[in-house]
């Protein structure tokens, strides 16, 4: 972390030009601070430590907005409520009273901005290391395909959350259309693959330092989680014979170790920030408070119900909504969140085999069942029971992390989710923030 807490100040004055992008509906007016690297010095014979500090402001910013977007998608989906000072928490995101989605507050425009921020400082690397010579063929084609692969996570969780997402917006002034998902994931599956083409002719180490990459700072291991993020957006699209395909070349190792992925890491140290998914234990206020449901509905010696949630000392209640356990996630408020690890990977691979091969798809799940403390899968053998069993087990590997919302929508099963209070509503997409005027 010492590279980050040093960075991270360098490279604010591009994060706020990325922030101001976005959060004005993608202008971009240029400024220069002469206590600082200008983005003119930037985009013009940037020097490697000019670029790198792009890289680190790139992972920085990728943090930005989880606790919000997690949270509201959480919500949504009924993993957990938010209990806070903001009504609209528990109010705008269960529907309360027949209220609908505002597409101007912060639960819409905050993911967004946040995702188009990391976005747009990859885009300015992208057009930095196309105008230096300071960097050599190899680690160009580095920064690219870091760049590059970014970007494709970024967009991959936009269309999580909207269902849409504008892709083209290298030019501020030219912005792209905005996408349906399937248009922008067969986009993302291009980049990802331009990028992959990029890692094949960055030699054998990058000219930059990944933070939250142990053991995928590499162009050849970085490549592995490439192939990851392609997999999973082949899945989404629905193409399961294309996602087998990526799997077989990225980091999935069914007999390997659940937690092993690149992750987003958190510091204390000045300029950096903390995990705002972690939650004090048995605190009045800013809790992440779990769905009765999630209880309630896991399997008897499930062990991952008493690994990420604790049971509170006294149930709480806000808005005429309760709960008896709260997020345990999180062990600290620098623990790191995953970006990708192979326990989802291994769930991605079961749903892939699913039309082609139950047994494979069966033994895939019963991984991760025996990794919870829970026996071999005993239902029935067709693809919907599987299914069935698939979802199930991705809600309890994958709670309050973004996940479940996106998976009762592609999977047209919002509408079994249960009602808390007399006059709320189900939602499982967010409305594209109103700075974007489609």
């Amino acid at each position: 972390m010492k590279y980050l807490e040093i960075n991270f100040r360098k490279i604010n004055k591009l994060a706020i030009v990325g922030l101001a992008f976005t959060l004005m509906a993608c202008t971009f007016d240029e400024e220069v601070d002469p206590n600082r690297p200008s983005l003119e010095g930037v985009l013009s014979e940037a020097s490697i430590n000019q670029l790198n500090n792009l890289v680190v402001g790139i992972e920085s910013a990728m943090r930005n907005g989880l606790g919000i977007q997690t949270t509201g998608s959480g919500t949504m989906a009924r993993e957990l409520y938010l209990f806070d000072a903001d009504p609209r928490n528990t109010g705008d995101l269960l529907g309360a009273n027949g209220a609908s989605l505002d597409n101007n507050s912060f639960y819409s425009s905050s993911p967004w901005a946040s995702r188009y921020l990391t976005i747009k400082n990859a885009n300015i690397l992208l057009e930095a290391v196309e105008n230096t010579s300071s960097a050599t063929a190899t680690q160009k084609a580095g920064y690219r395909a870091f760049a590059k692969t970014i970007i494709a996570h970024e967009l991959i969780d936009v269309v999580k959350s909207y269902g849409r997402a504008r892709v083209d917006v290298s030019d501020p002034n030219n912005l792209g259309a905005i996408l349906d998902a399937s248009s922008a994931l067969n986009a993302v599956v291009s980049m990802l693959d331009d990028a992959n083409s990029e890692l094949n002719q960055a030699g054998s180490d990058f000219a930059f330092p990944l933070a939250g990459f142990a053991g995928f700072d590499t162009p050849s291991k970085f490549g592995e989680f490439n192939r990851a993020l392609k997999a999973i957006a082949l899945l989404y699209n629905d193409d399961k014979s294309g996602a087998l395909a990526a799997l077989a070349s990225s980091f999935m190792d069914l007999d390997g170790d659940l937690t092993v992925g690149p992750k987003h890491v958190f510091s204390l140290g000045s300029g950096d920030q903390t995990n705002d998914l972690y939650k004090i234990v048995d605190n009045n206020g800013d809790q992440i408070i779990v769905h009765d449901s999630f209880i309630n509905d896991a399997e008897e010696g499930d062990l991952r119900v008493a690994q990420k949630t604790v049971i509170r000392s006294n149930p709480t209640s806000q808005d005429g909504l309760t709960g008896t356990h709260q997020t345990a996630l999180y062990s600290s408020n620098i623990s790191p969140i995953d970006i990708v690890r192979n326990e989802e990977l291994i769930l991605v691979y079961a749903e892939a085999n699913i039309p082609s091969n139950l047994n494979e798809a069966t033994n895939a799940i019963n991984i991760v069942r025996n990794a919870a403390g829970l026996n071999n899968y005993s239902g029935d053998s067709t693809a919907a029971a599987v299914t069935t069993e698939l979802l199930h087990q991705r809600r309890y590997s994958l709670w309050c992390e973004n996940h479940r919302m996106y998976d009762l929508r592609r999977y047209n099963i919002s509408s079994t989710l249960p009602i808390d209070r007399s006059g709320d509503q189900i939602f499982n997409q967010l409305p594209i923030p109103l700075t974007e005027n489609e």
